[in-house]
């Protein structure tokens, strides 16, 4: 038996975070078969995803493997980083009360872990067996391993009942042994699992594009389609500012109406509330500084700098020193949006710089 802190750490450059248009979500990487595993809700029928670790910055990989019956995905690793070995645990050495920890990304909030025991280690549902456990998952633990306390994964946390009370559900690792096996002799080529017959469909045997040749249920590959589907309306507008700004969409969406992108050592967070027809822009900046003697100068100065810089704000949230902008949608279009962005990440890397070599403001702490 471990104790918790010995296993989180373990696991801390396993766990990858995952984000596409429609949300984000976490996957677990497994060295035995070079591959990170995910839900394939999470994927969401996307043939690419954006992927960030502990240990590499945020990049495109590739969905090679679809399972829509037991909830899975498998995703290409990143070339050339080390991660972390994680061993598959075995289901049915589990009992009811065992402690267990759910490690994801819940809500966006990297590398969380929640403990909890197994409430039913064999609930059933759909005709499939579910570990049910009372440790919180929640939005974005999807796809995360769910481990005992040996630091072995013995589930894929997959869903919650909603108003429940921390009741959530993993899908027992034995189903991931069978799919990572049926999927290994064809690695590399995108396939998806029939949700009728179990038969592994691929492009080279696929009926008509879109049937099992074993029993004709329609179904989709994980393939990259020769034209994407692109955003509308201000999303659109947004995503054509990112990219004459020299942004990489794919890599900047983190999640419906939300990006982030990095200029210079600054990370700006872009976000869009169609309810209040309002765009913000925060630029998160470097953070306070040690000194005492810094801080009201500092303070003195963002004060100042506020009456001078037009239409931004710059303010202190906790310890990160902030730039923002707010535009009202109606107000922008590609051109007005290119030079408001195109001002704030200018301005975002040069006061980064500035306050840290005339205030001794510290590097910010990144997840």
């Amino acid at each position: 038996m471990k104790d918790s802190k010995t296993i989180i750490e373990q696991y801390q450059n396993a766990i990858i975070q995952i984000a596409t248009q429609g949300g984000t979500g976490t996957g677990f990487y497994v060295k035995e078969f070079d591959l990170i595993v995910t839900n394939d809700h999470v994927v969401a029928g996307n043939a690419e995803v954006a992927i960030v670790g502990k240990s590499f910055d945020k990049t495109l990989s590739r969905v090679w493997y679809t399972d829509r019956k037991h909830d899975l995905a498998f995703l290409e690793a990143p070339k050339g980083i080390q991660l972390s070995e994680v061993p598959l645990g075995h289901y049915d050495e589990m009992k009811d009360g065992d402690p267990v920890l759910a490690i994801g990304h819940p809500y966006g909030l990297s590398y969380t872990a929640t403990q909890g025991v197994i409430s039913k280690v064999d609930r059933i549902r759909d005709g499939l067996k579910f570990i049910q456990v009372d440790a919180a998952i929640n939005p974005g633990n999807s796809g995360g391993p769910l481990v005992n306390m040996n630091g072995e994964i013995i589930g894929v946390n997959s869903f919650i009942i909603r108003g429940g009370d921390n009741l959530g559900f993993a899908l027992p690792v034995v189903y991931l042994r069978e799919a990572l096996q049926l999927y290994t002799p064809g690695r590399g080529i995108a396939s998806a699992r029939c949700s009728s017959c179990g038969f592994l469909v691929t492009a080279q045997n696929i009926d008509s594009k879109k049937y099992c040749p074993s029993c004709g249920t329609e179904l989709a590959l994980p393939e990259i389609p020769e034209k994407e589907i692109e955003p509308t309306g201000v999303q659109k507008t947004i995503e054509d500012i990112l990219k004459e700004l020299g942004k990489d969409v794919k890599l900047a969406r983190e999640g419906v109406n939300n990006w982030s992108v990095k200029e210079g050592s600054a990370k700006i967070r872009i976000t869009y509330n169609p309810e209040n027809y309002f765009i913000a822009g925060d630029a998160y900046l470097c953070q306070m500084p040690t000194d005492p003697a810094k801080i009201k100068p500092l303070y003195q100065f963002l004060l100042q700098e506020n009456y001078r810089i037009n239409g931004l704000v710059l303010s202190c949230m906790k310890q990160n020193i902030v730039l923002s902008r707010i535009i009202y949608d109606l107000d922008m279009n590609k051109e007005t949006g290119m030079e408001l962005f195109s001002n704030l990440f200018q301005k975002a890397d040069h006061y980064d710089d500035f306050l840290k070599t005339e205030y001794s403001c510290v590097e910010r702490l990144e997840e």
